[in-house]
């Protein structure tokens, strides 16, 4: 820049000079001719001559008469072309002045850029890391894909678009299509089709010029060994978006075009996943091509992440949930119409196994999903398959909640281990004449707090809400001291799993009932209804899986642990550079003699129910061993909803499990069958006896009407 402006500077003064000298040289000119008088004949001598002098004539001499006269007019014109000349050297000497500074001056500079015009450096796409499980098994590897790529204007050349249409067997208007797609960037080439045959790669690279701005790559894109396992879990990867890249953390190199997690793990390791970019320095002539490789720099592959999930029992969890809601690939013609199942290690708070149905196909979604996948993965008769349910479905707890409310009466006083109830099947202590029914209409008999848990007795947690309604009223506890204990258990916070997605469960509070009905004040009162409904998991409460198996974990061990998928992160020398540390969030403040009736009391529903000691027999599990609860949860309009959730072995918990059903029926028909596999494959893994792995196949989107036939709950 600098030597840019002297250079001009010594031109611009050149030029003055000249235009200097060109004023002096004509500003002399003029003051030597100017008083010059050239002579002049009179008219009427022309033609006349005579010999004798005329005496009376006054004027010059005749010799001076005779120098006029014989002037040369052309003297006059010797200034002009003198300025001329001046000029014109001045001219010569502006540029010699410029190119004096763009040589001398600029030379170094000007040589630089010259040669780097001559070279171009390309960056070359690096492997992603691969994801393993607990124990080395490859969940998500690499493969090489042969992709064919275009610049954004062949979209505007209809023949190169017939062209490419035909080799690669794709409809015209779709090949149209993705080259206008410009979520890549606007500059950046497009991919018309990934895995592109051998034979069709060929033809295109041996008839370039009938392909102009077409190219082919090899990239190295993701290859899913078991299908559709665990796939809202691992999540996929695509092209980032132009927006995406500002979001990117700070060092992280991301070229458009490149691709990235988008959900799951992938996202949420995105930056170890990812390797660095290698470089290609290479001379391109003036058309671009390449002549000469100067020197290349290998790409470096991302960093390898270990899960907690174990393979086998996660191929197991998907199955057997494929299995219940649609046996043959079909929602409708089996049971319910979606599902979760959340394996936790309540020692650490690993996840062993997250599944949720209907399930997404990865594969699908590599060089970019297609509009028909989309179309067919968004509609309402698909059931949402890219939702992952374990960590984002809210629903009502039913009567898992139980566990908590009892807790909390006890806790707060409202009852004792002795304490008893009388069920008869209805129960109105509001006195309002419309009694609330429990799910046994034949009703209990007379139970105390380890029979209303193990019978899931409506009844007895009626009266207990009663209890805490009342005394809130009367000042002598706080309106809020239920909700407040079972806050404890933080089945209304995030639990924060190390994964993007998690939404929250809601614990109703008259608070919380007044700004939700804000624009509705006649339905913004808080109720003593909305007590005992909230008593049995009903009426406002929402959870999800994965907040139901951290909270059951808490009463299992006493502590309540943040959950995890990421075990450790190795090198691409094999080296652990990260270990997820476990750690403790809360520990709820509870007597253990309170946590010991409760959990005699799960213990007894996994013993005393026969369907569910059932289910766990066929799974290969003792009943004895196990602490479970089920529950169905009533939702207008729909069938009822299936829980269950149990941890175990008793003495020593490992395991918590939970699951869900929607439009599952009863918990204990549909639910405890799913949620004593998950709990019988996690045991058989640690004792050697489980090793099946199989492929997971992704849902195609098909379903039948599912006809509304609940009749009432039955757990």
């Amino acid at each position: 820049m600098v030597v840019a402006i002297v250079s001009a500077l010594l031109a611009l003064a050149a030029v003055a000079v000249v235009i200097l000298v060109v004023f002096a040289v004509r500003n002399r000119a003029k003051g030597s001719y100017a008083s010059v008088k050239k002579g002049v004949r009179s008219i009427e001598s022309v033609g006349v001559s005579s010999s004798l002098p005329d005496a009376s004539r006054k004027g010059p001499s005749a010799a001076a008469t005779a120098a006029a006269s014989t002037e040369n007019p052309a003297d006059s014109l010797k200034p002009r072309f003198l300025a001329m000349g001046v000029l014109g050297a001045g001219i010569f000497a502006a540029l010699a002045a410029r190119l004096w500074g763009m040589q001398v001056l600029s030379g170094g500079s000007y040589a630089r850029e010259a040669a780097e015009n001559m070279y171009a450096t390309v960056a070359t796409p690096a492997p992603r890391g691969i994801i393993y499980d607990a124990d080395g098994l490859a969940l998500v590897t690499n493969r090489s894909s042969l992709t064919v790529l275009a610049d954004p204007d062949v979209a505007d050349d209809r023949d190169v678009l017939l062209r490419l249409s035909a080799v690669l067997g794709v409809p015209y208007n779709v090949v149209r299509q993705r080259i206008q797609d410009a979520s890549s960037g606007a500059q950046s080439q497009r991919v018309v089709a990934s895995d592109a045959r051998l034979r069709d790669v060929a033809f295109i690279s041996e008839h370039v010029e009938a392909f102009p701005g077409v190219s082919v790559q090899t990239r190295t894109v993701r290859d899913y060994p078991y299908g559709a396992l665990a796939a809202q879990t691992l999540g996929y990867t695509g092209s980032v978006a132009s927006d995406q890249l500002e979001t990117l953390s700070e060092g992280r190199e991301v070229e458009l075009g490149d691709d990235v997690g988008q959900t799951g793990v992938e996202a949420a390791y995105d930056d170890l996943l990812a390797g660095d970019h290698g470089q290609r320095r290479v001379i391109a002539d003036a058309n671009g091509n390449v002549v000469e490789v100067v020197s290349e720099t290998q790409p470096t592959r991302g960093s390898d992440i270990h899960l907690c999930l174990k393979g086998p029992v996660q191929y197991a969890c998907d199955k057997k949930l494929a299995e219940i809601i649609a046996p043959s690939g079909v929602i409708g013609e089996g049971v319910g119409v979606g599902g979760a199942v959340v394996v936790m290690d309540v020692r650490d708070g690993g996840i062993v196994a997250m599944a949720s149905y209907p399930v997404f196909d990865p594969s699908l979604f590599i060089g970019g999903v297609s509009q028909d996948v989309w179309d067919v993965y968004s509609s309402e008769e698909s059931y949402n398959p890219m939702l992952n349910r374990a960590i984002s479905g809210q629903y009502p707890a039913a009567s898992t909640y139980k566990a908590f409310t009892s807790l909390a009466a006890l806790e707060c006083g409202i009852c004792t281990e002795d304490s008893t109830w009388v069920c008869t099947g209805s129960w109105d202590g509001w006195n309002t004449g419309q009694p609330q029914n429990c799910w046994d209409l034949n009703g209990h008999g007379t139970l105390d707090l380890r029979g209303g848990i193990v019978n899931s007795c409506d009844t007895v947690f009626y009266a207990i809400a009663k209890d805490f309604y009342d005394k809130g009223q009367a000042g002598q506890m706080s309106p809020t001291a239920m909700q407040d204990f079972i806050a404890k258990y933080r089945i209304d916070q995030p639990t924060g799993i190390d994964i993007g997605g998690e939404t929250t469960g809601r614990i109703p509070t008259p608070e919380w009932k007044a700004e939700y009905f804000r624009n509705r004040p006649e339905e913004a009162q808080w109720l003593g209804g909305d007590m005992t409904n909230m008593s049995i998991g009903q009426g406002y409460v929402l959870i999800t899986p994965i907040e139901l198996a951290v909270a059951y974990g808490a009463i299992a061990t006493g502590d309540i642990m943040r959950p995890h998928v990421l075990k450790e992160v190795r090198n691409a020398d094999g080296e652990v550079v990260v270990s997820f540390q476990p750690e403790v969030v809360a520990t709820p403040d509870v007597s253990e003699e309170d946590l010991e009736l409760v959990r005699d009391a799960l213990n007894g529903v996994a013993t005393d129910n026969a369907s569910v000691a059932a289910s766990f027999r066929e799974a290969g599990v003792d009943p004895a061993t196990m602490c479970c609860k089920t529950g169905t949860a009533e939702v207008a309009g729909q069938n009822d909803y299936a829980w269950f959730a149990c941890y175990g072995p008793k003495d020593d918990p490992r395991y918590v499990v939970t699951c869900v059903v929607e439009q599952g029926g009863g918990g204990a028909d549909s639910a405890s069958p799913l949620g004593a596999e998950a709990m019988g494959a996690a045991l058989a893994y640690d004792a050697g006896t489980l090793t099946d792995m199989g492929t997971v196949a992704g849902f195609g989107g098909e379903s039948v009407e599912v006809t509304v036939t609940s009749t009432g709950r039955t757990d």
